[in-house]
């Protein structure tokens, strides 16, 4: 009795490595078709990009009459498709785009193709046979982001992620829409304290200011308009070092800082 007991603990022992190893095995086989697939596909849709979009984009999507898809922020925020794919289906007319009639796999394919190339290793091919996969180049880009949003950029000067910034992402209906709003924010961003002779304060949003009068709405919602050669005017432009900086972002950091924003939803 106690020898069979040994032995079948013996064989389950023996069982149970040659399952971890099988296992292992596929997963690995698994991750190696994950990444012959995503090649093929890149593949694919890097010929049926040339032929398609290449005469505006570029053979290698880096523009030519149209613009440069590898600083797109749609194509960096595409999953699957589903923002390349809306886009090419419907064109955009307005900036003389013509509408795409593909198929869902070559709208896959062509995807494959964008996001593997905007790792910037090169050749496609090369790159996913390497498994460079471009979630993580975004992710990257993402770190870069909120790293440059918390230290160089200063934006926490003014703004904070759990504040005026809390899930601003989708309050937009639609990345660019969202960019677009992150350089060059609408709105009245000045106010002013108008000291009068008195010695009474306004303070208040700026609604117009010339070398002659300076109006404000002030806390309690009224409109009150002065002259400037009456009274001290003491202006603060929130947008000042927004607009100084504008100045300075170069491609790459408009494009981290906004794939950090685009994240807080």
């Amino acid at each position: 009795m106690e020898l069979s007991q040994g032995r079948r603990i013996r064989d389950i022992g023996i069982a149970g490595i040659l399952a971890l190893l099988l296992s292992g095995a596929q997963r690995s086989a698994a991750r190696q078709q994950g990444g012959a697939d995503t090649a093929a596909a890149a593949e694919r849709g890097r010929k049926q990009f040339a032929q398609s979009c290449g005469f505006c984009h570029g053979a290698d999507a880096t523009g030519a009459r149209g613009p440069d898809l590898m600083r797109s922020p749609l194509v960096a925020h595409d999953v699957k498709g589903d923002q390349i794919g809306q886009v090419i289906r419907q064109g955009r007319p307005d900036k003389g785009m013509p509408a795409m009639p593909l198929s869902d796999a070559q709208i896959l394919d062509i995807a494959a193709f964008l996001q593997c190339a905007c790792c910037g290793s090169g050749r496609v091919s090369g790159a996913c046979r390497k498994h460079i996969r471009w979630r993580n180049c975004l992710q990257e880009t993402r770190r870069r982001g909120k790293a440059f949003f918390n230290g160089a950029g200063g934006c926490t000067k003014c703004h904070s992620v759990t504040g005026d910034l809390a899930s601003v992402a989708s309050k937009h209906s639609s990345p660019i829409e969202l960019e677009a709003r992150m350089l060059y924010p609408g709105g009245k961003h000045r106010t002013a304290v108008v000291a009068l002779a008195s010695g009474e304060q306004v303070k208040g949003a700026v609604e117009h200011a010339d070398d002659f009068v300076i109006a404000v709405r002030d806390e309690k919602g009224w409109y009150r308009s002065f002259r400037r050669d009456k009274v001290k005017v003491e202006i603060e432009d929130r947008l000042a070092e927004h607009r100084d900086l504008l100045g300075k972002l170069t491609q790459k950091d408009v494009h981290n800082l906004f794939a950090y924003i685009e994240t807080l939803k």
